[in-house]
């Protein structure tokens, strides 16, 4: 019994070692690999909330048509519009919270990253997995500009409705808010645009990177998403 015991410590000890060293002895290409793909993975859902997001935005633009078709006497109308509306806006906050710790997310392990791409030996390889990560980092820094001015048209729709729901209705203070409104998201479509260019730009890079680095890929490797 006792030598069964000890052969059994024995294999046991040896099959850790082989799991440890399956670890252990990734190439240092591989571990980039394995996180750039676990970055895909943590962005899923980032990728499910974009269509609900634009469903909504889209069923918000017909709410407030409706509303300016109507006469502003027609005051019981207008109320049940705009209330429809900021519930509407609730929804979009809730959506966006989650798209913004979907990125989070992938920010934190993509970060690790830099400790891998300083022990590439290969001068040219290194240069581009450099470019990669620098092109990474400047599409989370875009997208924390999006979500700040995205969040800034929900406060300012937010007051919009409440402005069409307000008994004493200034079409001055309207027009006002209506001009706000229109240039904080020009703000958010340059902001989304250049989410999205960098987006491009860093799936075009990794595709890049993998066959410099040797690592054979699907002919449909995963990718980032765009925002909508």
């Amino acid at each position: 019994m006792k030598r069964q015991k000890s052969l059994f410590i024995v294999a046991m000890f040896i099959m850790f070692m082989l799991l440890a060293g399956c670890s252990t002895f990734q190439s240092t290409n591989e571990k980039i690999y394995n996180k750039l793909e676990k970055v895909v993975d943590l962005e899923k859902d980032f990728k499910e909330q974009q269509e609900p997001l634009v469903t909504l935005e889209k069923n918000e633009q017909k709410i407030y048509s409706q509303i300016v078709s109507l006469d502003l006497e027609s005051m019981d109308g207008i109320n049940e519009l705009a209330d429809e509306a900021l519930a509407s806006l609730k929804k979009r906050k809730e959506l966006m919270d989650k798209e913004e710790a979907s990125i989070k997310k992938s920010e934190e392990t993509f970060k690790t990253v830099q400790t891998n791409i300083e022990d590439i030996k290969d001068a040219e390889l290194k240069e581009k997995a450099d470019e990669l990560y620098q092109t990474m980092m400047a599409r989370y820094d875009a997208h924390e500009k999006l979500y700040s001015n995205y969040l800034k048209g929900l406060e300012n729709d937010e007051k919009l409705y409440k402005l069409f729901k307000a008994e004493n209705l200034s079409i001055d203070d309207l027009e006002k808010q209506i001009q706000t409104i229109n240039d904080i998201y020009k703000e958010v479509l340059n902001n989304n645009k250049e989410f999205n260019t960098l987006t491009e730009k860093y799936n075009k890079e990794k595709v890049d990177f993998y066959k410099q680095a040797g690592i054979e890929i699907e002919e449909e490797q995963n990718t980032l998403n765009n925002k909508e």
